[in-house]
């Protein structure tokens, strides 16, 4: 089970206690309470066990409100019911209220930022084809009144009234871009030319979120925004490189032919709660094996480095790109640079620490092991975030380790309630 509120701070990067999450930024106001954000994903979806007590009709429950489900660990099923309670959402004037839409928004990143949006009082669609994301990630905000879950696949098109497009929708991790490459470079292309007619037509704001794969393999370190990129065209990464390439492509031209009115975020890796623990990334990856007391998989020699940001802090920059005026393409990463190497020593550091804490030690050490690199994986990535602090005064505040410890908490419950 998750622990309280009270059983651990969040520190950020200068040592001070998180206790918002957000800001406001160019007129929209995005803050939080972090321990509302916290209590959608880290209390678990069900808590209540077949041998735990019911509240009787009329008595209310002192679980949280969402947990209306009962796991029988026996026979590993599960009985859901209807929830009786969203989560208190901010009453917006009409005028103030938002009509947004997000593509790919019941994926890792986009139920993250529906969460955030929800919570601000706006209205949310949410576009998605669950090819990797999930109806369980924005669950429990099915039914309510400012929201709407659409199953649907940007290739083609969609007619709605809106005032900001979030356009997340392609699957981002290696094996999952890698199934059905075609399918990958047909989502970046034909979605983002969907979604682009779509703002055209509705005059509706559009935001893209691309990547940092789009600079491939760099020979410049860290990589700022004018840098063009070292990309291999005909690679088994070149699917996700190159769409993501003509998709920003896609986005000038309207911009330029059409007006429409875009911004382009650039996002460097990124890991939290709800992360798909079979992606195959190296977060999500490392904080399994460490968990379940397997080995520790590390592919090369382990001195190619990453940086790593928390959900948390994309979710602010994508929302300060959106409200700002910043047309130009925007890097959103966080700058501390790690070796694979030294990423993976601090991952069975932290999960050890949250096991001692949870009073479940591990029975013995995990070892790290190596394996061959794969084809095409860049050396150095690290982002230039010079650009994001001048133009939207944003900057992670989320340490590493704090956003590691955030991840193994939701990793760990999520495994002793037996959903993953």
């Amino acid at each position: 089970m998750a622990p309280s509120k009270s059983q651990f701070a969040t520190l950020d990067k200068s040592g001070k206690e998180i206790k918002t999450v957000g800001f406001e930024r160019f007129g929209f106001d995005c803050e939080v309470p972090l321990d509302v954000v916290r209590s959608i994903y880290l209390n678990p979806h069900y808590v209540r066990s077949a041998n735990s007590t019911s509240p009787k009709p009329g008595e209310q429950s002192t679980e949280d409100s969402n947990s209306n489900a009962i796991y029988y660990p026996d026979t590993q099923s599960i009985s859901y019911t209807t929830l009786t309670r969203f989560p208190p959402v901010k009453l917006l004037a009409p005028e103030k209220r938002k009509r947004v839409l997000v593509t790919g928004g019941a994926g890792f990143v986009g139920s993250h930022l529906v969460d955030r949006l929800m919570l601000l009082g706006h209205e949310v669609t949410v576009l998605d084809n669950f090819f990797t994301g999930s109806k369980t990630t924005v669950g429990h905000w099915v039914g309510h009144p400012n929201f709407e879950l659409v199953r649907h696949d940007v290739v083609e098109p969609y007619m709605t009234e809106c005032d900001q497009i979030y356009h997340l929708a392609c699957p981002a991790s290696p094996p999952h871009y890698q199934f059905n490459s075609i399918k990958t470079v047909k989502t970046s292309f034909m979605g983002t030319l969907n979604m682009l007619g779509l703002a055209k037509r509705t005059k509706a704001r559009f935001l893209i979120t691309s990547t940092s794969e789009v600079y491939g393999d760099p020979e410049v370190h860290p990589q700022p925004e004018d840098y063009w990129g070292h990309v291999n065209p005909i690679g088994i990464r070149a699917c996700y490189d190159e769409g993501k390439r003509v998709a920003e492509t896609l986005t000038y031209g309207y911009h330029r032919q059409n007006g429409v009115d875009v911004r382009v975020a650039r996002i460097f890796n990124t890991y939290g709660p709800r992360m798909n623990p079979l992606d195959g990334r190296v977060v999500s990856n490392f904080i399994m094996q460490a968990l379940r007391g397997e080995d520790m998989t590390i592919y090369g020699d382990g001195k190619q480095t990453r940086s790593f940001q928390f959900i948390h802090d994309l979710v602010d920059g994508l929302i300060a790109l959106m409200n700002s005026d910043e047309t130009r393409p925007v890097n959103i990463g966080n700058s501390d640079e790690f070796t694979i190497g030294e990423f993976a020593e601090l991952v069975r550091e932290i999960v050890e620490k949250v096991q001692r804490e949870d009073g479940t030690p591990a029975r013995h050490r995990v070892q790290i092991v190596y394996k061959p690199m794969p084809q095409d994986d860049p050396q150095k990535r690290r982002p230039d975030t010079t650009r994001a602090r001048q133009v939207l005064d944003w900057q992670p505040r989320w340490s590493v380790r704090m956003g590691l410890e955030e991840m193994v908490r939701y990793y760990k419950t999520k495994m002793e309630e037996g959903s993953i």
